[in-house]
């Protein structure tokens, strides 16, 4: 249910409600427990400066957040070594610069990854006796993260390592996919919880992995990849940030810019888990064409009324399993505070799709579980392998390759 009924008993009943989960989340998070601290930018700063003064022949370098058809235009007018060239001098820009190469961005990436890991160390080093044992916890983790993020096998699109940190990483071949899946997770997303050991497929990385070797089995004469997207500043924990669309909208920003940089031609389809969803929900207005499907698990609602109200031509596909939690929170907009509709409710008009086998509202990634095989589904453009919830039958109708039963 939400706010954009008309009647005012309800009206009442759901501000009384709004203000009753605000107060919980002061008591339980307090209004500063969700800052992100900042970290040192000297050395972006430093580069963004000899960016700004750097010319290929008399031509000017584009600016970082020019359009990717711009950026793309003009790595491909320079030639390899040049783009080389500009890559190493200037890895924190080109490895987050969206319409440069993808090769290029991998490889910008992993220098600017080596640097920070220096730079980390020698700080911990000088800085280790005034630590605390939290403090000097988080800074290990931090340097066996980007450790682990140098990996000779792995494929990083964007780092950014101030504050909490912003990451992503492609499996498979991005250049040469046909179809690419796009995860979007949701609150507590950090460089930290990038990827974990304990509970894997609740983590982008283990989530984007599960997806991508579910679509290899589901279809494997079709060329995929899968994008861990956590190139964005999430909520921590479930506090006022989490109830409102502030870091949705800066996010959705920046998935948009992703989707238009994308290489080649491929259909790419979006899946945003929890607060993800928040963020696909409020960028689905601005998407791409080839964008199309957009999937949510988990949802605590997409800030709209209802599918008409996303403004998007593409496929809106909802789940979420009995044992989740996210079912229990009011699904209200009021006053900026919570997100709307229910994605699953009738109203909303999404397909809903069968979560069979997940468990708990960070179970859809699981292998082995329907959902996943769902999402692997959608992920190749097998419609008719979908399978729709119970009591929505018809979740295919309409849809090239899926039936209307």
């Amino acid at each position: 249910m939400t706010s954009f009924d008309s009647s005012p008993t309800l009206s009442v009943w759901r501000a009384l409600l709004a203000l009753a989960v605000v107060f919980v989340m002061l008591a339980t998070t307090g209004w500063t427990a969700v800052r992100h601290q900042g970290g040192p930018r000297d050395a972006l700063e430093a580069e963004l400066a000899g960016w700004r003064k750097e010319r290929v022949g008399t031509r000017a370098l584009p600016s970082p957040d020019a359009p990717p058809r711009r950026v793309a235009a003009f790595f491909a007018s320079i030639g390899a070594a040049r783009q080389t060239g500009l890559a190493d001098r200037f890895p924190r820009i080109v490895g987050n610069l969206n319409g440069a190469p993808v090769s290029l961005r991998y490889r910008a990436n992993r220098s600017s990854l080596g640097a920070t890991l220096k730079t980390e160390r020698e700080r911990l080093g000088k800085a280790a006796s005034r630590l605390t044992r939290e403090g000097r916890h988080t800074a290990v983790r931090r340097l066996h993260r980007f450790e682990a993020l140098m990996a000779r096998d792995r494929q990083i699109l964007a780092f950014d390592p101030s504050g909490s940190g912003k990451v992503a990483e492609v499996f498979g071949d991005l250049e040469r996919a046909d179809r690419v899946s796009v995860v979007v997770p949701g609150v507590d997303t950090s460089l930290l919880t990038f990827q974990k050991t304990a509970r894997k497929y609740t983590a982008p990385v283990g989530m984007a992995q599960s997806l991508y070797a579910a679509e290899r089995a589901a279809a494997p004469g079709v060329r995929t990849a899968v994008i861990a997207w956590a190139d964005y500043t999430a909520p921590v924990g479930i506090g006022m940030d989490s109830a409102i669309g502030r870091l949705a909208e800066s996010g959705a920003v920046r998935l948009t810019a992703l989707t238009e940089a994308l290489p080649g031609d491929s259909e790419v389809a979006l899946f945003c888990h929890s607060y993800g969803s928040v963020v696909c929900g409020v960028a689905a207005r601005g998407l791409p064409r080839r964008v199309s499907d957009l999937a949510v698990a988990g949802s605590p609602g997409m800030r709209a009324e209802n599918v008409a109200g996303l403004g998007t031509h593409a496929r809106v596909w909802a789940m979420r399993d009995e044992d989740d939690w996210i079912g229990d929170v009011p699904h209200l907009a009021l006053g900026g505070l919570g997100h709307g509709e229910d994605p699953v409710a009738p109203g909303f008009g999404a397909r809903v799709l069968s979560a069979a086998g997940a468990v708990g509202h960070g179970g859809y990634f699981e292998p082995g579980t329907g959902s996943l095989a769902n999402f692997a589904a959608l992920g190749v453009g097998s419609y008719d392998e979908v399978e729709c919830a119970p009591g929505h039958r018809h979740c295919r109708r309409g849809i090239s390759g899926g039936s209307g039963l």
